[in-house]
């Protein structure tokens, strides 16, 4: 049974790390918001279930702790969610046509004014 606690809480740590990298890598507050609130919550009821694995005398308090944070992390991203919209925070809706075209460079101009 160690090895299953190894790889939850190895799982755990990876969901973590997910959403810490999406916290840098999403535009705005709202998706940041779901990219960590997810990996985050999925992340530690991993860890949490691996480390009752461990030691199998904590797995009730493990259990409970696991269930408050399934119950409070939604709610509690919800309303940071909608304080930030009562805020005036407008979500990010670029599409991806105007994300490609924004990372096309512009053609180089020749020394003449010509596009090359």
């Amino acid at each position: 049974m160690s090895w299953l606690g190894d790889l939850l809480v190895l799982t755990g740590a990876i969901f973590m790390f997910l959403g810490a990298l999406g916290l840098f890598r999403m535009p705005d507050v709202f998706t940041r918001l779901q990219a960590g609130t997810k990996a985050a919550t999925l992340g530690t009821e991993a860890m949490l279930i691996g480390v009752g694995f461990y030691e199998p005398a904590w797995l009730s308090k493990l259990l409970l702790i696991a269930l408050f944070i399934l119950l409070t992390s939604p709610v509690g991203s919800s309303c940071i969610a909608r304080a930030a919209r009562l805020t005036g925070i407008k979500p990010w809706t670029a599409t991806q046509t105007q994300i490609s075209h924004q990372a096309k460079p512009h053609a180089e101009q020749s020394p003449e004014g010509q596009q090359s």
